[in-house]
Parts: structure tokens; C-alpha cells; sequence
């Protein structure tokens, strides 16, 4: 039974959960690395190897555990699944925090996989309370504190860190049981019984979406694209903490400034910019110029002499946003409105896969050309990789809009 009508407080929790499930993201990206280092005594490119293996998991936890979240909640209601996921995150994170070996900090990435995966809820939830003029400015809620989460996670991190390693570990877990506690107030119920369904694990299906983009061979192309674009992307998270000691000698706070650096200008190109640029060059050019920026971007990267130039790098290199949007305008042109969430999921889904592997491959790539006894040291070649990578995906998207006839 729903008690009582959703209000702003409701909007306003979901906004919060998915803040807080990006800043406990972000918040533990600096420290990570010496985490590592302390439970192991290994040397910060053979804790690379740790923390690309961290990443995997957490990352195929969400793959797996993200439609089987979305179908409970169409079971059993939006509140308890979103009050069970956030209670299991913010455990997580203590127990994260207080870690003693390795092997726990598995258990808490696994488990940190599986109750992260309340995007899907947070995004049913906003449809149930939103009415289809406001649905749109509704979702875009949860792209805000997306944003925001990445800027604020590393700051605080870093600067964390710098007191102690596992201090953003029990921050990260206080903000989520601060949340828990205001949910408990503010959330009611939104999915009535009539409209709730049988739980069946068989629809809950990452695969699915996929493979009914087939009867769409633009977007069946552009899907190409996006896998190697996210393959590449993996970089980012996966090596950004390591690379920055490693080859400039950063402290914990300087891996957090320069993300919430990368934060602040992809959160200015893709909230603001792109809607100008968009219009002005077209899809199918904005989509190519953005894909290229970033190709450009990861050699930058990889090439970077100093702290200065990779901040110079970060500038330029945000305008590659302009390119996903482009191409999510693309393919959402290709298919009817009854197949919208469909091929979000398809694109979800597809992003969660590459994110499964891209970890562990940029983390063993760096290990292998960071050991100062390898026949060439190079520890931007992970950032290589990811610039031939987008260039690819560059060459799939011209030939598939080129071949088609698109026109946008």
C-alpha cells in the first residue's frame, strides 16, 4: 500500500542515493592504490595488477546484478530495494574500511557491485513519480549527480588520504547510512500492487537488449563503436590513480584535484556545451569530431611530459563530449519510442561488459611497461592502447553513417 503521495523530498532522495553512490565510487579512487600497497607490501605497478582485478569484479557484479535489481523492484516495490541496496553499500564501505588482507577488499568490491546496482530502480522510480512532459528533466537527475559525484568523490578522497588511507572508506559508508536514515523519512512507495509482476531471473537478461538492436543495422553498427570506445574508456578509472604517482609522483590529493579537474569540464561539456555544439555541427559530425578528440586526448595522455601539460590535456580533451550524446541522438533516431529503453539498456548493458574486461586488460598492460626492469618503460601505454582503440571505433562510425546515408 503507498501511504502517502511522492514530493519534492522523494526527487530529491533518488538525486541524493545516486550522489552518494558516486561520491563512495570516486571518494575511494586515490587512497585505493596505497591501500593496496600496505595490505600487500608489493610495489605500486604490481598493486595495479590488485586493483585492476578490483575493478573487474565490481564492474561484472553491476554487469550481472543490474536487470536482476531492476526486475525486483518491479516485484517487490521501488523503496525496499532501494532502502536494502543502500544499507548493504554503506556495510560495504565499513567493512572496506577496516579490512586487515586482500581477500576482504574482494568481498567488499563484489558486494559494492551487487548493492551499487540501483541506477536502474533510481531511474524506474523518477518514471513512476514524473508526468511524461517532466519525465525527461526528471532523468536528468540522475546524469547531474552522475557529474557531480565524480567531481566531489576524488577531492575528497585525495585530500582524505592525505590523513589517512582509510578514512574515505568510513566517510563513504557515514554518507550512505545518513541516506538510509532520510529514506527511512522522506521515500514512500510509488508501484502499486496491481502493476507489480512475477520475479523471473530469465527477463532478467543483460544479453537481451543487445540482441534486439539487430533489426536495426545502423545501431547494430554504432554498438561496434561504443564497445571499443568503452574498452578504451576503461583507462581512465583503471590507471588514472596509477599513473599519476608513478610516472609525475603525485600524492593522493593531486590524483584528486586532477579528477575533479576532468569532472568539472566534462560536467560543463556535457550539461552545457554540447547542446549548443550538437545543433551547430549535426550528429553525425559532432559524433566523429568528439570521438576523435578523445582519441587524441588518450595519446596526449600517454605522451604527457609533466603535471601541467596533463591538465592542458584535460581541457582540451573534454570536448570529446560532445560525441556520446551525438551518437546516443544517432541511434535513439533509428528506433521507435517503444523501443527507447531498449536500447538504453542495450547501451547499459554493453557498457558494463567492456567495463568487465577493460579493467583488468589497462591495469596489466601498465604493470607490464611500468616495471623499471621491462625491455621499455612506458607507462602511458594503457592510454595508447585506448587512443588506437577510439580511432577504430572513429573509422566504424564513418563507415556505418557514411554507408546508410545518415544525414543528421
Amino acid at each position: 500500500m503507498i501511504s502517502r503521495r511522492p514530493g519534492r523530498h522523494a526527487l530529491a532522495f533518488i538525486f541524493i542515493t545516486v550522489l552518494v553512490d558516486m561520491i563512495g565510487l570516486g571518494i575511494i579512487i586515490p587512497v585505493l592504490p596505497q591501500l593496496i600497497v600496505d595490505l600487500t607490501g608489493l610495489s605500486l605497478p604490481q598493486a595495479a595488477l590488485w586493483g585492476g582485478a578490483l575493478a573487474t569484479i565490481y564492474a561484472f557484479m553491476q554487469f550481472v546484478c543490474a536487470p536482476i535489481v531492476g526486475n525486483l523492484s518491479d516485484r517487490f516495490g521501488r523503496r525496499p530495494v532501494l532502502m536494502f541496496s543502500l544499507a548493504g553499500f554503506s556495510l560495504d564501505y565499513l567493512v572496506m574500511g577496516l579490512a586487515p588482507y586482500l581477500w576482504v577488499l574482494f568481498i567488499g568490491r563484489t558486494l559494492s557491485g551487487v548493492f551499487g546496482a540501483t541506477y536502474t530502480t533510481a531511474g524506474a522510480y523518477i518514471a513512476d513519480v514524473s508526468p511524461p512532459e517532466k519525465r525527461g528533466a526528471n532523468f536528468g537527475l540522475i546524469g547531474a549527480a552522475f557529474g557531480l559525484g565524480f567531481i566531489i568523490g576524488p577531492v575528497i578522497g585525495g585530500f582524505l588520504g592525505e590523513i589517512d588511507h582509510r578514512l574515505p572508506f568510513f566517510v563513504a559508508a557515514g554518507l550512505g547510512f545518513a541516506n538510509l536514515a532520510y529514506g527511512f523519512i522522506v521515500l514512500p512507495e510509488t508501484l502499486t500492487e496491481e502493476n507489480r509482476r512475477p520475479f523471473r531471473l530469465f527477463n532478467a537478461n543483460p544479453f537481451g537488449a543487445m540482441l534486439q538492436m539487430r533489426q536495426y543495422p545502423i545501431v547494430f553498427g554504432l554498438l561496434g563503436a561504443f564497445a571499443l570506445f568503452y574498452l578504451g574508456h576503461a583507462s581512465l578509472p583503471a590507471i588514472w590513480a596509477y599513473y599519476g604517482p608513478e610516472k609525475f609522483g603525485w600524492s593522493e590529493a593531486d590524483v584528486g584535484l586532477s579528477l575533479g579537474a576532468v569532472g568539472v569540464t566534462a560536467a560543463f561539456v556535457q550539461g552545457y556545451l554540447a547542446r549548443k555544439a550538437i545543433p551547430a555541427l549535426g550528429a553525425k559530425r559532432a559524433a566523429i569530431t568528439g570521438f576523435t578528440i578523445a582519441a587524441a586526448a588518450y595519446f596526449g595522455y600517454a605522451l604527457a611530459p609533466n603535471t601541467a601539460a596533463m591538465y592542458v590535456i584535460i581541457v582540451l580533451g573534454a570536448l570529446a563530449g560532445i560525441g556520446g550524446p551525438a551518437m546516443q541522438g544517432i541511434m535513439s533516431n533509428q528506433v521507435p519510442a517503444n523501443m527507447q529503453g531498449a536500447l538504453s539498456g542495450a547501451t547499459t548493458s554493453l557498457s558494463s561488459l567492456m567495463t568487465v574486461f577493460g579493467p583488468g586488460l589497462m591495469t596489466f598492460i601498465f604493470y607490464n611497461f611500468s616495471n623499471h626492469d621491462a625491455a621499455l618503460y612506458f607507462p602511458g601505454a594503457p592510454f595508447a592502447l585506448a587512443g588506437v582503440l577510439t580511432l577504430f571505433a572513429v573509422v566504424i562510425i564513418a563507415r556505418v553513417i557514411g554507408r546508410h546515408k545518415v544525414t543528421a
